[in-house]
């Protein structure tokens, strides 16, 4: 019987790739390039969203 594979939500904001390293522009005393690296805000770098019906609070 084939394997079902789990149906894992993806970020929308992000698409799955929930951090980024950007470069500055600058480059350090060895050469070698300054990055900061950036987490997607709405996922909080996980790369994936909770179901709806668990996202809800209040009434």
């Amino acid at each position: 019987m084939p394997q079902h594979a789990q149906n894992t939500r993806v970020c929308r904001d992000c698409d799955g790739f929930a951090t980024a390293a950007i470069t500055t522009g600058t480059r350090h005393r060895d050469g070698s390039r300054s990055t900061l690296r950036i987490t997607c805000p709405a996922c909080q770098g996980t790369g994936h969203t909770a179901p709806a019906a668990l996202a809800r609070t209040g009434r």
